[in-house]
């Protein structure tokens, strides 16, 4: 392998302690905790294991967390009078409802009732429309993580060709503002690109998020380039086993690129931590304080 390894799992390890310190510093000088509210829907397995990963790290950043676990058959407008109920509560900076939710609860109507200005996962249409407009937003915690991997490794981003690989709301999008508003020339890629591998190659910045595994290929990849992989997909490994691997494949990559995040290890720490970054930024903005520039897009 000839490329750096980016290490998201120690740079998020960077990212809750800076939280931590700014939390403490909320505490002493303002008598202020942030506090974060996690709604999940459900017996999810993953979601579970998210969730508690979640609430955990929220405790030892020094913030409140809270969780609320309801039942998969919950009414829509139960879940509903939830969110009202802790957009009105003040001791809630953050709130996050978990997805997916079940069939019978239209998911953009729950996202669509949370509080802008504390949709710390920042889907919200007003947070996606604020973004879009490079006005101050709640920035999606993965392609945020992203961008703090890129601004570290590589510096100023200005000028380099990026391709987004990958068009979802939750990332793709996100991602190229982002990258946009950094002043990269970005291009979006996705099924219906003719030649995504040419197009691919093409890029100084390539992040792959399409949820595909190992669908990029070293032949994708112009040398020295940096790539993000942003996809985290189990697949078999033999004897009943799986594991976890990319959109990227690894190995084909990292002898092309010049910088390559792990799966796991790289971009899936930094989601987290930028949760974390970004419930801080809300409470400081709901008491007009000064915001964390280390921790915003």
């Amino acid at each position: 392998m000839t490329a750096t390894l980016l290490d998201g799992k120690a740079f998020a390890a960077g990212i809750r302690a800076r939280v931590a310190t700014h939390v403490a510093r909320l505490r002493e000088d303002h008598g202020i905790t942030p506090g974060l509210a996690v709604v999940l829907v459900g017996e999810d397995p993953a979601s579970q294991v998210y969730v508690r990963s979640k609430g955990k790290q929220t405790v030892e950043a020094g913030m409140n967390s809270f969780e609320h676990r309801l039942d998969t058959g919950v009414s829509e407008n139960d879940l509903l009078a939830l969110v009202a109920q802790l957009n009105a509560d003040p001791a809630v900076h953050g709130i996050l409802v978990q997805l997916p939710l079940p069939a019978h609860v239209d998911a953009g109507l729950v996202i669509d009732a949370i509080d802008p200005a504390k949709d710390v996962d920042g889907f919200h249409v007003s947070n996606v429309g604020l973004l879009g407009t490079g006005q101050k937003a709640m920035v999606p915690c993965t392609p945020l993580g992203c961008l703090m991997l890129l601004r570290d490794h590589l510096g100023s981003l200005s000028g380099l060709e990026a391709v987004v690989l990958g068009r979802s709301n939750i990332v793709g999008k996100p991602m190229a503002q982002l990258l946009l508003g950094d002043s990269c020339t970005v291009t979006i890629a996705h099924s219906r690109t003719r030649d995504p591998q040419e197009v691919c190659r093409r890029a100084d910045i390539l992040v792959a998020a399409v949820g595909r595994p190992e669908m990029v290929t070293g032949d994708w990849v112009k040398p020295g380039a940096t790539v993000i992989d942003v996809g985290i997909n189990r697949i078999d490994a033999g004897d009943g086993k799986t594991r976890l691997v990319g959109d990227c494949a690894f190995d084909s990559c990292a002898e092309v690129a010049g910088a390559i995040t792990p799966v796991p290890g790289g971009v899936g720490p930094m989601t987290i931590a930028c949760l974390l970054a970004n419930t801080t930024t809300a409470c400081c903005r709901a008491h007009n304080l000064p915001e964390p520039a280390d921790l915003t897009a």
